[in-house]
């Protein structure tokens, strides 16, 4: 079964194409217009195993926001529809990831119950169009559109660019351990026998 999740999404402010694989090699193609950011994307598949091409465009003469949180929107609705009913699967994945002075630690549900925890403290700075503000809009918006239950914590960092590095590897590696193959399960990991 191809677990994999096309949408396409246009308002006033951005025109957004992406298309998921879940059981892919970690490659992307990520054209948003805001370079930092698709380096971030492409960190994100590499470290999940998946296959993520994004085509966006938006309003950067006003600002990087509407773009990098109406991808975190797309992103997230096509994972939703990569899951499926999410029978199968581990559920959970975690990571405590370190790079260089930076240690971040994550935790997530793949459960259908939507919450982000996000503490991760970082001092106002720009990567050309993407605030490190942003990372916390583009978080929500695609845990409250995949269904997932995320938390975020920095442990220790002070480089905005190796934290947020960080974040997208952790949950990346969280992600990937997650949407895989629990051995011997029928139907989804959960006491109720239904998740969400």
């Amino acid at each position: 079964m191809n677990r994999e999740g096309t949408v396409k999404r246009e308002t006033r402010e951005t025109a957004i194409s992406v298309k998921l694989v879940l059981d892919g090699s970690g490659t992307a193609k990520a054209d948003t217009g805001i370079p930092f950011f698709n380096h971030m994307i492409e960190s994100l598949a590499r470290f999940a195993g998946f296959d993520i091409e994004i085509e966006a465009r938006g309003d950067l003469a006003v600002d990087g926001h509407h773009t990098v949180e109406d991808v975190g929107i797309v992103l997230g609705q096509a994972f939703a529809r990569a899951i499926g009913n999410r029978s199968g699967i581990r559920r959970y994945g975690w990571a405590a990831l370190p790079m260089d002075e930076s240690l971040v630690l994550v935790s997530l549900d793949v459960s259908g119950r939507v919450y982000l925890g996000w503490e991760v403290p970082l001092e106002p700075r720009s990567f050309g169009y993407f605030h490190t503000e942003l990372a916390e809009e583009f978080w929500r918006a695609f845990v409250n559109n995949a269904g997932l239950n995320l938390h975020v914590r920095l442990l220790a960092g002070t480089n905005a660019h190796h934290v947020l590095e960080a974040v997208w590897k952790g949950v990346g590696l969280s992600l990937g351990q997650a949407v895989s193959s629990a051995d011997g399960l029928d139907g989804p990991l959960s006491t109720k026998g239904v998740l969400g």
